[in-house]
């Protein structure tokens, strides 16, 4: 499956209107997963396994999904999986959206695209991205297993049979660079010009359960080398003009301002290569979601909120990298992506968690009751603490009073609004003013090593609450709820 926003999707938006849609937090796309559920067992796959019937989310709950995504704004829905065309609801759900005015686009890796199955795609004007990795059938097995290796080039038969590509229905062929196959990168996207197909190349995202032997492994200048040649050749032989830029080849990748993926269960995620959990639409509607959520807004505002060398490049006005990169690599969504390029010499200058919580927070020692900021996610933070006999609110039996671990909470979501913040202009002024449900459940002795767990559940203009977990050895040692002030001023010179 693709990992980022292009044309394959035959959506086609102007500056203005992404500009638009970041201004209004509303949506121009979304994407959605029918199931985890896939036919083959790719060697380079990221891990897909099937969630449960009884946990997808049901034929209705993702037609609803659909018309909140709609009210929002959506004109294209994207279909994603596992793999889509072995969901027997498929052409339910493709009818269901055109019956509603909205783009359909689809990215499968050929599996039950028959003759008549193609001709019906056609039909309801799906916009397809068929993924094929190489011609070599060796390499192409990165993708399925050796029995379904040739699915891509069957599919891709029938389809143009079918009457693919037109005006009405695009096909891309998406395709993920890795060093199996960078050596037929150049001679695929000249096949695809020839053919009439979108080419749809994307850096292979460093992630996933694949074996060290077959992770994509390819260094920036290689990839630099590859773009910049494919560059020159579209330039010369076909007349398409393009600035060469990670992670896709041909295109940016800005789609954190306009889109979002709801998965299989019902989490609502950036995109499939940002695995951050913005909400659940069981539990919320999709406008809620999106709007209340912090990592959306600093995505939306990437110009100012992106740190490190690609916050200075001279592209940074239309490209922010891949911000799944950025994350899996660094643990920090805002972080410069460090496969780029560009980056190459520069990549001591990009902060990685675990990181020590010195500078984050304004607090110094000994009243800093916190170490290590080990992760970041949406309103949400963990951090951990060696106890020590010089720290405060320990007494003379070594004895940490309970007071202590509410300051640990709360310096722990200064941790986090000091994170994000990290190297990009005003800090965050913030202030405890109030705690209640306190329960302390277990002593705590110096020479423990504590976890602390914050979650910001609500925000009332300048005010947060915040729950937070204390735990040693995965016991909960203490659990209670904060509310924090945190200075919108900060924030409105951030934004």
């Amino acid at each position: 499956m693709s990992g980022c926003f292009a044309s394959a999707t035959g959506l086609e938006l102007r500056a203005e209107l992404i500009a638009e849609a970041v201004a209004q937090k509303r949506l121009l796309s979304m994407e959605i997963e029918l199931s985890r559920d896939c036919n083959p067992r790719c060697a380079l796959c990221d891990g897909v396994e099937s969630e449960g019937a009884n946990r997808e989310l049901t034929s209705q709950e993702s037609r609803d999904v659909i018309l909140q995504a709609k009210a929002l704004g959506a004109r294209t829905i994207t279909i994603l999986g596992g793999e889509p065309m072995i969901h027997r609801g498929i052409f339910d759900l493709i009818e269901f959206i055109r019956e509603q005015g909205l783009g359909v686009a689809l990215f499968t890796n050929g599996a039950n695209v028959a003759a008549d199955t193609a001709q019906r795609l056609f039909e309801n004007r799906v916009n397809l991205a068929l993924e094929m990795d190489a011609f070599t059938p060796m390499v192409q097995r990165l993708r399925a297993q050796e029995e379904d290796a040739s699915l891509a080039i069957e599919a891709l038969r029938n389809l143009k049979e079918a009457g693919y590509p037109s005006d009405e229905a695009s096909l891309a062929i998406s395709t993920r660079i890795c060093r199996h196959n960078m050596s037929e990168m150049v001679d695929l996207w000249q096949w695809l010009r020839d053919q009439g197909l979108l080419p749809y190349l994307e850096m292979m995202p460093p992630k996933g359960a694949a074996p060290a032997s077959q992770q994509s492994d390819v260094e920036p200048g290689k990839l630099h080398d590859l773009f910049d040649e494919i560059a020159r050749i579209d330039a010369e032989k076909y007349g398409r003009i393009w600035e060469p830029q990670p992670p896709l080849v041909g295109h940016a990748c800005l789609r954190h301002g306009f889109s979002c993926l709801v998965g299989a269960t019902g989490n609502v995620t950036p995109c499939v290569g940002l695995p951050i959990v913005l909400g659940n639409v069981r539990r919320d509607s999709l406008r809620r979601i999106l709007e209340d959520s912090e990592v959306l807004e600093d995505l939306r505002n990437a110009t100012r909120t992106i740190k490190g060398p690609c916050s200075e490049c001279d592209k940074a006005g239309h490209c922010y990298g891949c911000r799944g990169t950025a994350y899996n690599l660094t643990g920090d969504y805002l972080a410069s992506d460090p496969t780029c390029w560009r980056n190459a010499d520069r990549r001591d200058e990009i902060l990685t968690l675990p990181v020590a919580v010195e500078g984050l927070i304004p607090h110094q020692a000994p009243m800093c009751l916190i170490d290590t900021l080990l992760s970041v996610g949406e309103r949400s933070a963990r951090t951990s603490v060696r106890v020590t006999g010089e720290m405060p609110f320990v007494d003379t039996d070594g004895l940490l009073d309970e007071c202590a671990c509410i300051e640990m909470i709360a310096q722990s979501i200064a941790a986090m609004a000091g994170f994000r913040r990290a190297g990009r202009g005003t800090p965050q002024i913030g202030m405890l003013v109030g705690a209640k449900d306190l329960r302390i459940e277990g002593p705590v002795h110096v020479g423990d090593l504590l976890e602390i767990s914050v979650y910001k559940t609500a925000r009332f203009g300048e005010i947060g609450v915040v729950a937070g977990i204390v735990q040693r050895d995965g016991t909960v040692i203490a659990r209670g709820e904060i509310k924090v002030w945190e200075n919108a001023a900060s924030d409105a010179a951030r934004a």
